[in-house]
């Protein structure tokens, strides 16, 4: 690869007096338009300057640059990046849902309405939930909007003394964040060395202040929380609520349903369990699942069915709801990728998708344990926490391991989370990968560690292969460079 070219800026390939394609003008087809003077430039765009050809080549260039489960193996522990089948995206695409006005009226998108009631419906049925909304935007705005439910479900018995989430210290960090943002305080509960939460910790922390605590089942370990019940039970006594973050859903489909486990109140990251798009700051979707006699608190507008009727309507207030949380009904072509996902998936379908991805999770973590150093030494669920390299004595880290990774094509997995461990990589292969492609990134992985013990620095200077090498990551941070200067 080129880095010279691969790796510049198309300001920096700029070239005074280049110029792309110019269409002639008679003056006939191509009319004079005159702007206010208010609204003109004094002077003209500082705009690179280039061929037609060169800014076709650069954006091409730059594409290729891209990686994401359309182009390789992405192993990114905690964040389910499985394959989107592109079945899922035609339909979504389909000119009578994509053209569709936000605020057209009822009664001219039935079958819209309908999709949006459906999936409510699913959701429902596969988290074990009363009802749904899919306003939030994305995964943490569904915590949010949790978390604004629970909220309003203690306002509305005057309980205003419980300000006060429980936190397990594995958890997500978008969980205390999210909290934080409502205005809760953040309490944290010790986990166990296989990174359940610890009960016997537990227990001192719940009274009459705790709101809720906030759990992912299976755990950041990827180990399934086998004390649930019991904690449910314990957070219940006390008053308070147990909300499910369903980052980690994806191993459960067709297995175990959270609201079957106590949980009251969850939300399910689509782009996570249900093969939607996912990452380059969106799009995304966090639905909001609650349990029965809490419907009323969920944010408006929603879509309901008229009873004994095939009618669908947009309830666009609710006099109970926690608030408003989005202006539509959400990211509708994300939504409607869901739904494709689910109906050709089937309930068969759905019940296979947990058991492979743990499959799959455990074949990945037996065949490399012997050269990576396995802290929890359980059967794992969809993803598993290695901490660094067996051998430490080269002094190659977790973070030479995921860089010289790039070098063979693979996207890292992820790496420092969570911080339970110093050197964690957390590696998670979804169901939908194949035993060859498996097979492949475990083969690298070993050719790695051995790379680790007879050239080092080999893989201390990786990536030697792409477009841009080794940055100064605390540099990066403190002095980011957001704009080009000459």
């Amino acid at each position: 690869m080129n880095r010279e070219v691969y790796g510049k800026l198309i300001f920096e390939l700029s070239r005074p007096g280049s110029r792309g394609t110019r269409p002639v003008s008679d003056g006939a087809a191509f009319p004079k338009a005159e702007l206010p003077a208010d609204l003109t430039r004094s002077a003209a765009p500082a705009l690179p300057e280039l061929s037609e050809p060169e800014v076709v080549r650069h954006y091409t260039r730059m594409s290729t640059n891209n990686f994401g489960v359309d182009t390789g193996f992405y192993p990114l522990g905690s964040c389910t990046m499985k394959y989107n089948p592109k079945i899922n995206d035609a339909l979504s695409a389909l000119p009578a849902m994509a053209r569709l006005h936000p605020l057209a009226p009822d009664s001219d998108c039935q079958g819209a309405l309908r999709a949006y009631w459906e999936l409510q419906r699913s959701l429902s049925e596969i988290g074990g939930m009363a009802e749904f909304t899919l306003n939030p935007y994305a995964g943490a705005h569904g915590e949010l909007t949790g978390l604004m439910i629970i909220r309003a479900w203690h306002d509305e018995r005057c309980d205003k003394k419980r300000t006060k989430v429980i936190v397990p210290n594995s958890a997500h960090g978008t969980n205390p964040a999210s909290a934080a943002v409502c205005g809760l305080e953040v309490v944290e509960v010790a986990s166990l060395p296989d990174g359940t939460v610890d009960v016997e910790a537990l227990r001192p922390l719940l009274d009459d202040t705790v709101a809720a605590m906030m759990m992912t089942n299976p755990n950041t370990l990827g180990i399934f929380e086998s004390r649930i019940p019991e904690i449910a039970k314990m957070v219940h006594d006390c008053g308070a609520l147990m909300y499910y973050d369903g980052a980690n859903l994806n191993p459960m489909l067709g297995v175990a349903r959270p609201g079957d486990m106590g949980f009251d109140v969850m939300h399910i990251n689509l782009h996570k369990t249900f093969s939607t798009p996912h990452g380059g700051g969106g799009p995304g979707s966090g639905p909001v699942g609650v349990r029965a006699g809490m419907e009323h608190l969920l944010p408006a507008p929603r879509v309901v069915k008229q009873e004994d009727t095939d009618t669908f309507s947009v309830m666009r207030e609710d006099p109970g709801s926690c608030g408003s949380v989005s202006p539509t009904l959400g990211n509708v072509g994300v939504e409607l990728r869901a739904l494709a996902y689910i109906l050709t998936m089937g309930r068969d379908g759905l019940a296979m998708a947990g058991p492979l991805a743990t499959l799959n999770a455990n074949y990945v973590k037996e065949s490399l344990r012997d050269v990576y150093k396995l802290p929890v030494d359980r059967v794992c669920k969809h993803e598993f926490v290695f901490d660094g390299l067996a051998d430490k004595s080269t002094g190659v880290t977790t973070l030479d391991v995921a860089k010289r990774l790039l070098d063979y094509g693979y996207h890292a997995p992820t790496i420092y989370f969570p911080l339970l461990f110093h050197e964690s990589l957390m590696i998670e292969p979804t169901e939908t990968e194949s035993r060859e492609t498996l097979d492949e990134f475990i083969d690298v992985m070993r050719r790695i560690a051995a790379e680790a013990l007879s050239d080092p620095d080999t893989l201390k200077a990786a990536p030697v292969n792409t477009p841009v090498g080794r940055p100064d990551d605390t540099k990066a941070a403190l002095e980011p460079i957001v704009r080009f200067t000459k």
